[in-house]
């Protein structure tokens, strides 16, 4: 450990100006380097991360004698700068207050992460979308800030983030946990990468851990990764063996992934606490809201928002990922986020549109033998959609009959981030071998087709855009 000769002043300083007390201008002119980062740490991986990381005989720290550069100047005018920061990941890091640890897993994790600096410019720039709303909800709560680096391990701080587990967004969350916790899940939407709603249940599912494990942070994190159960047995292992129950006395008795999260975390944090102490650079994020959300009062076209609001499409659904369709849920939530440099464009644009006009709206007339299901492929919605919208109490349609259907304003290829365009792009993928595509029969699994075709399960429905415990649909390819 390294310390500051001026540490004891420093402290007592950074202390004081964050409880909002007074000091001596002596006492602050002293402590010039007083809420500066003083000691050395290292750092973690993540989601579009390699699977092979340094050993830890390759991350032996190395202690360097440094040469202080001459201290500027500060005045009385110079010192709120100091003390709040604009920049968001300063301002984060100085709330930080997750215990810092030296143990060989935060090191390599560390090693890691201040090795790759490209890495940390894609996820971080990825994240200034969702940063300042997710530290705003911590504050909020009384939370440690430490936590909104968590979608640093969970995903990289990429919406669209799906694992073979079937966790999705930013907070990775899994379908049945996303049900207990209250996340609207259906065709048309999907909460667990919607950014406002995801975070309210990943924050109420971690507030929930905090109180389970007796106000440990780390065991909370444990267990958002693994399941409070594995927790829960971990303690009880540990308590057996004479061992203490915090994370570190438990870890070896947790799932393997789980004894790498926690460090990733807790290197990811020491990193944005100093990243020149550790080598790197972190981009400038603005310490202001990213995002204003904007009430639509209805179903809306997604590229026709994009247009009203002079973004691209994209981008609004990087800030949307939870519209699976090329337009938001009829149901709702009857709301879009969208960047504050344009909400105001947006406003006055959607006040002046007529209900009817934020969808496209076909009037069908049912020929002989058309369905339901047929006109709901056709169209790109679902059956329950056309029965509710054309008071239908069955799916039984009569030739001749006229139907309202709604369906996209622009080609279905330009709304590039809906679900059906991310998974033909997944399944339009160049690889190598023979491409066999199999319409889906009554009966089917991906574990019939992995046998008929002999492949991977995993393989299958990673080519496929799914995961391996999704249900396939009779029809699709």
């Amino acid at each position: 450990m390294i310390r500051d000769p001026l540490y004891p002043a420093a402290a007592l300083a950074c202390r004081s100006a964050r409880r909002g007390q007074l000091l001596p201008l002596g006492a602050v002119l002293v402590a010039l380097a007083g809420c500066q980062p003083l000691l050395v740490e290292p750092a973690a991986s993540e989601a579009d991360a390699p699977a092979s990381r340094p050993t830890a005989a390759a991350v032996a720290p190395v202690v360097e004698m440094a040469v202080r550069a001459p201290r500027p100047h500060i005045t009385l005018e110079s010192l709120p700068e100091i003390v709040e920061p604009r920049d968001l990941l300063g301002a984060m890091a100085r709330e930080f207050s997750l215990p810092a640890s030296q143990d060989p897993a935060v090191l390599r994790e560390l090693a890691w992460f201040s090795s790759h600096q490209d890495y940390l410019d894609r996820v971080f720039g990825r994240g200034e979308r969702y940063l300042q709303h997710i530290t705003a909800a911590l504050r909020e709560r009384g939370m440690p800030l430490d936590i909104a680096l968590l979608p640093v391990v969970e995903s990289a701080f990429d919406p669209f983030a799906y694992s073979h587990g079937r966790a999705s967004g930013l907070w990775q969350i899994i379908p049945g946990t996303g049900r207990r916790l209250g996340l609207k899940q259906n065709w048309w939407y999907d909460g667990r990468r919607d950014v406002i709603e995801s975070t309210r249940a990943a924050l109420d599912y971690l507030e929930k851990l905090h109180a389970q494990f007796d106000g440990d942070w780390l065991l909370a994190v444990a267990g958002y990764n693994s399941g409070e159960g594995n927790v829960v047995r971990a303690i009880r292992r540990a308590e057996a063996a004479g061992l203490s129950t915090d994370f570190w006395g438990i870890k070896a008795y947790l799932p393997v992934e789980t004894r790498t999260y926690v460090p990733r975390l807790l290197a990811i944090r020491a990193l944005v606490e100093d990243p020149a102490g550790h080598g790197v650079a972190l981009p400038s994020l603005a310490n202001d809201a990213y995002f204003e959300v904007v009430e639509t009062a209805g179903q809306i076209d997604m590229g026709l928002a994009a247009e009203l609001a002079d973004i691209e499409i994209d981008a609004l659904y990087q800030l949307n990922a939870g519209i699976n369709r090329w337009a938001t849920d009829p149901d709702g939530p009857h709301r879009l986020l969208i960047p504050q440099v344009q909400a105001e464009t947006f406003k006055v644009a959607l006040r002046k549109l007529g209900e009817r006009e934020r969808v496209q709206w076909t009037r069908h007339q049912v020929r002989s033998g058309e369905t339901l299901s047929h006109l709901a492929l056709r169209y790109k919605t679902t059956e329950p959609v056309l029965r509710q919208i054309n008071s239908l109490r069955g799916n039984t349609i009569r030739a001749g009959a006229y139907l309202m259907i709604p369906h996209a304003l622009q080609a279905v290829e330009r709304y590039t981030q809906s679900a059906d365009s991310r998974a033909a792009r997944q399944r339009d993928r160049a690889r190598a071998g023979v491409r066999n595509v199999h319409h889906v029969k009554a009966g089917d699994s991906l574990w019939s087709l992995s046998m008929l075709y002999g492949v991977g399960v995993r393989e299958l429905a990673s080519w496929n855009a799914m995961a391996p415990g999704d249900v396939l649909g009779i029809g699709h390819e």
